[in-house]
């Protein structure tokens, strides 16, 4: 394939070519936030609290691919979208999309639409969902399993590939393909959530290592690793998202993505005043932008 950058083609060999000196430093930083930070009561308002409803892990990870998949636009509509969406398959999201045929998912969701996501779109992805859940147990399995055949981008692209031919679809709003160079936000985050277990990524999914994942580069997490030496690039691409990855992964091998919670708190609940932060942008931060 060609549409991967020129270099490297998994996320497990990432740049951090530049980072700042005492990386040492900064890792220790960067504990104290995540140990101050990623707490459940620090959730919400985000999507990833819907999968703590669940402690079926194909329950989980569908009402995941939901949530997710409808991570765009402002906050208060994606809770609404996605609490409508769930809602609607009731106590076991598994056992629901399970027992109905794809042209009962349509009706159900019939009227549904979230920005550019339909009602349609979400029944056929939520079918497709269905068929790999049959056919490998659970759709952790089945990214496991591509996972042990070929470098973790490519399988990560096959996964999607595959659901979205189930699902009848050239494209989805709401699964992006990273063979295509994209960032795919959304697509890291749910599998930061499904792989990862502490007090607030709820995991459930064996078989993939959390040194695998990449960090779900948005707005607040591009200015970081731009600050922190971990990238200059000017897009929010596969590329920036691999060379920021490899930044976090060399302070922390094992796992890279840990640390994406607790430092988007920062913007996203507007805490850059707190002294962790302050002490963070600082310290370690020699890129910063100040303007």
């Amino acid at each position: 394939m060609e549409r991967y950058p020129e270099g490297d083609t998994d996320p497990l060999v990432g740049s951090g070519k530049d980072l700042p000196e005492k990386p040492g430093s900064l890792g220790e930083c960067l504990e104290e936030i995540y140990r101050t930070y990623n707490r459940r009561e620090m959730i919400h308002p985000d999507p990833l609290e819907f999968l703590w409803r669940y402690d079926d892990v194909g329950d989980r990870e569908t009402a995941g691919i939901v949530s997710s998949g409808l991570a765009y636009g402002r906050v208060a509509q994606i809770l609404a979208s996605t609490g409508r969406v769930l809602d609607m398959l009731g106590p076991s999201p598994f056992s629901f999309i399970g027992d109905m045929s794809g042209r009962d998912l349509q009706e159900e969701l019939r009227g549904f639409r979230h920005r550019f996501t339909t009602g349609a779109e979400m029944a056929s992805l939520l079918s497709a969902v269905s068929f790999l859940q049959r056919e490998w147990g659970s759709l952790g399995g089945f990214l496991a399993f591509l996972a042990g055949r070929a470098p973790f981008l490519e399988a990560l692209d096959t996964f999607v590939a595959t659901l979205l031919e189930k699902a009848g679809l050239d494209r989805c709003s709401l699964l992006p393909r990273p063979g295509l160079g994209s960032a795919c936000k959304r697509l890291h985050l749910y599998l930061r959530w499904m792989v990862r277990s502490d007090d607030v990524d709820p995991g459930g999914w064996e078989g993939i290592p959390a040194s695998a994942l990449m960090v779900p580069v948005d707005t607040h997490m591009y200015r970081l690793g731009r600050a922190m030496g971990f990238t200059r690039r000017k897009a929010v691409d596969l590329r920036t998202v691999m060379e920021i990855t490899g930044g976090f992964r060399r302070l922390n091998p094992a796992d890279p993505a840990k640390y994406d919670f607790a430092l988007t708190r920062m913007g996203i609940q507007g805490r850059e005043g707190d002294r962790l932060f302050t002490d963070l942008m600082e310290r370690h931060c020699p890129f910063i932008d100040r303007e």
